[in-house]
């Protein structure tokens, strides 16, 4: 059967996630200087009106040559720890959500325990796009379980590394950018933070909507891969916004029905960033107003496993965020899999 005949469903449903008592301490975020604007890509043959019309985007964040995702990763920590007011020797552990490593292998995670001089177990995730979110629920398992007093989280992505910039309709989506937040044992009291409930969930039969196809064991990235692009990612533009507004809508309805909640309830939505008409679609279905609804999509692109915290910080220093809010935060990608949570802050 053809991948587009493919009916994604029910089956990567997985079950919610109880609620944790832990809180999001402090975030931060970095992006790289260089703002490359829809304009600047039209050398490639990249349509600024098309890029705008169909995904509202109209800047992105490029790194610098001489910088590596834990380079944005390392910069997005020391902003999150400097807020917390927390030692790096106080953090015990550090999950960093990847989908484009400094290296094949050691772990970004392990380059930035290293740089940061932090005693700690150290590991990458890979959920692409939704990867802070499998990072983020990870760490507050270990924390709500006691094997962890303060983890640090990061999201980084160097998109303009694995994008192809001969493809003028996947190139100007992606953008650079890394954010963090730093997860411990939520205070006891009135409005008390915790992790009201997530679900994680996968959906394999879809990868190939979005994939790098070269690289790894099953396709060595020999001279003959490289010439023919299989470096670099590769979407079904069309099937994956199909998924991603359902699975939006889906993922958001069972926690609220889970915790006896309302849309009406949500003080802010940070959902992934990906495309505008993705946003638009969440607001019409959960019949939200849009002002509940965090945008930075169009100053940087989809930023991958950044894209959440890079929004959450922003969403913070902005004051759309204040103690005691129910915040929902949703991301959604390759694999395909996604990640929804409520947040009491």
């Amino acid at each position: 059967m053809p991948l587009g005949a493919v009916e994604i469903g029910s089956s990567g449903r997985s079950r919610l996630g109880r609620a944790l008592e832990v809180q999001i301490l402090s975030t931060g975020s970095y992006v790289p200087e260089r703002i490359v604007s829809n304009e600047d890509l039209a050398i490639l043959g990249c349509d600024s009106d098309w890029i705008v019309r169909r995904t509202g985007i109209l800047e992105r964040r490029y790194a610098r040559d001489d910088q590596a995702t834990s380079d944005l990763a390392y910069e997005a920590a020391i902003r999150c720890l400097e807020k917390s007011g927390v030692g790096v020797d106080q953090v015990d552990l550090i999950l960093v959500a990847t989908m484009t490593p400094d290296h094949p292998t050691p772990s970004t995670a392990c380059l930035l325990q290293q740089r940061l001089g932090a005693v700690a177990p150290a590991m990458d995730l890979n959920a692409a796009c939704g990867g802070f979110m499998y990072a983020l629920v990870t760490a507050a398992q270990f924390v709500a379980t006691g094997a962890s007093s303060c983890a640090l989280v990061v999201g980084a992505d160097l998109m303009s590394r694995t994008t192809n910039p001969e493809d003028p309709k996947t190139y100007p989506l992606f953008g650079d950018a890394a954010g963090a937040a730093l997860i411990v044992p939520a205070l006891r009291g009135e409005h008390a933070s915790c992790l009201l409930a997530s679900t994680l969930g996968s959906e394999g039969c879809g990868g190939t909507m979005l994939c790098v196809p070269a690289g790894g064991s099953r396709q060595v990235l020999t001279p003959e891969a490289w010439h023919s692009g299989g470096q670099y990612l590769r979407m079904d533009g069309r099937n994956v916004f199909k998924w991603a507004v359902r699975t939006v809508a889906e993922s958001t309805l069972d926690l609220l029905a889970a915790t006896n909640l309302q849309a009406s309830d949500l003080d802010q939505l940070i959902l992934h960033q990906a495309n505008q008409r993705i946003l638009d679609s969440a607001i019409e279905d959960l019949g939200v107003s849009r002002e509940k609804v965090f945008n930075n999509l169009e100053r940087y692109g989809n930023t991958s496993a950044a894209s959440i915290p890079l929004a959450l910080d922003e969403a913070i220093a902005a004051g759309k965020i204040h103690r005691g809010d129910l915040v929902l935060l949703c991301g959604f990608g390759a694999g395909l899999a996604w990640g929804t949570a409520l947040v009491r802050f």
